[in-house]
């Protein structure tokens, strides 16, 4: 993750890695508690997709929560079809590291998961996170419907409350509706489980999101 040092600017449409039709083919099994990462998935659970960094760590911070039933880690909010690793490190597909995390929400609410995600990283860096420099590192909230489209909005705007008082500048996160899911290589999932020494750049604020305490 580290050590590649991209372009901090989009590239359009136009000038985006055109990909492929086939998609990198996964395993499908989750390597921390053996669920199918694949849809469809059980009834009464929902989706949740974000964006914060190096997507091993980010990861982590997802499946580690009672309620979560399934994550996996890919690339959306770009234009390249079923990109692979090597043209995301290029900064040419515009798409984003990101976590899927499928819950359960009469375990755990959204409004919990934004909270997690904002306390998680430093959604304040525009096209970075810490050391790691790229389109791909941006802040991003992938929202499935209207509810999680408000409860997004709400999330930020008390978040920004709380870090403008610790001193932090505007927040950069980009909430838009739930792009198309490209499933990255099998070695990236679950990675921290697979490698528990490896390498994580994600680095919170220290400053509490004041959202989703309570389901």
């Amino acid at each position: 993750m580290f050590m590649f040092r991209k372009s901090v600017e989009m590239p359009s449409e136009a000038d985006a890695l055109p990909g492929r039709d086939s998609p990198v083919g996964i395993s499908g099994t989750h390597f921390v508690n053996g669920e199918k990462m694949t849809a469809p998935y059980p009834a009464g659970l929902s989706q949740a997709m974000f964006g914060l960094g190096c997507f091993w760590g980010a990861e982590r911070c997802f499946w580690q929560l009672e309620g979560v039933f399934v994550t996996a880690v890919g690339y959306a909010a770009g234009y390249t079809k079923n990109p692979t690793y090597e043209e995301v490190c290029t900064g040419m597909t515009g798409h984003n590291e990101v976590v899927l995390a499928v819950f359960d929400p009469s375990i755990i609410s959204f409004e919990r998961l934004v909270g997690v995600f904002f306390e998680s990283h430093n959604p304040t860096q525009g096209m970075r996170q810490g050391n790691d420099v790229g389109t791909q590192y941006r802040s991003g909230i992938y929202y499935y419907g209207e509810e999680q489209l408000a409860a997004a909005k709400q999330g930020k705007l008390a978040y920004q409350a709380s870090l403008a008082s610790a001193g932090y500048g505007a927040i950069t996160t980009e909430i838009v509706p739930a792009p198309t899911f490209y499933f990255a290589e099998e070695y990236h999932q679950q990675y921290l489980a697979k490698n528990p020494g490896g390498y994580c750049g994600l680095g919170g604020t220290g400053v509490s999101c004041p959202v989703g305490l309570s389901v």
